[in-house]
């Protein structure tokens, strides 16, 4: 089998350079990847609608949904940016959707996958945070409003984090926070834990078994695979680069 793990695109405009590459990538799995798995913040603002998409976002459901006809599974574990996905997928082209990750089997080795948001337990504000966009309240009112009144509002929420991500990302001790994560649930039966969120490239070899943190989809591109039975992490450099 060959599983492809990517996270935190960040996709916001079409014409915005790890958009189109993104596109190009997705473009060369077609035939060749068995199982595609997104761990979160693929979209900058991404909610889902049954018969609805936000604009930005009709290329990349058009990639995923070439991709799937073409044999490979999907997986998407929700992330902070992307969540209430399920609906959005319901009537679209099958893809299973994660909302707080979970476990698959790959090859017959358990690996679970997180975004990796929830690697910091003594961040209680982004928790209490979390809970309150997930809740059946926020689901409800995702429901109700236009379509173009949602985007408006997670646009400009979104732009402000950009802004935040970019102070902040160079502070974030990735390794300090995910190790002990990593650990506690390796420790359940896991062969390898794979997640995002840090934006922070690495493949970490523990005594309980293995940590890999995909980085990014911005400027690293940044990726991991599955192939003959071990993971390796790599980076995409398109054609026309």
């Amino acid at each position: 089998m060959r599983a492809v793990f990517l996270a935190d695109a960040h996709l916001l405009d079409p014409d915005e350079a790890n958009y189109r590459t993104l596109l190009a990538f997705l473009a060369e799995q077609e035939g060749r990847t068995d199982l595609l798995v997104l761990l979160g913040d693929i979209c900058e603002f991404l909610v889902g609608y049954p018969r609805n998409v936000f604009p930005p976002y009709v290329p990349l459901m058009a990639a995923l949904d070439r991709l799937q006809r073409s044999g490979t599974q999907l997986i998407y574990v929700e992330g902070n940016h992307d969540f209430h996905l399920e609906p959005g997928f319901r009537n679209r082209f099958p893809c299973q959707v994660l909302p707080d990750g979970g476990t698959i089997e790959v090859d017959g080795e358990r690996i679970l996958l997180a975004h990796g948001d929830l690697g910091d337990s003594a961040n209680h504000g982004y928790r209490l945070m979390r809970g309150v966009l997930r809740s059946p309240l926020v689901r409800l009112l995702i429901r109700l409003l236009p379509v173009a009144a949602t985007w408006w509002i997670g646009e400009r929420w979104s732009r402000s984090s950009r802004c935040r991500r970019n102070d902040e990302s160079r502070h974030r001790p990735a390794r300090d926070i995910l190790i002990p994560f990593a650990r506690t649930h390796l420790r359940q039966g896991h062969r390898a834990i794979v997640t995002g969120h840090f934006h922070q490239p690495f493949h970490e070899y523990l005594a309980e078994g293995e940590l890999i943190a995909l980085g990014d989809w911005i400027t690293q591109y940044s990726y991991a695979v599955w192939e003959n039975g071990s993971f390796r992490l790599e980076r995409y450099t398109p054609a026309s680069r």
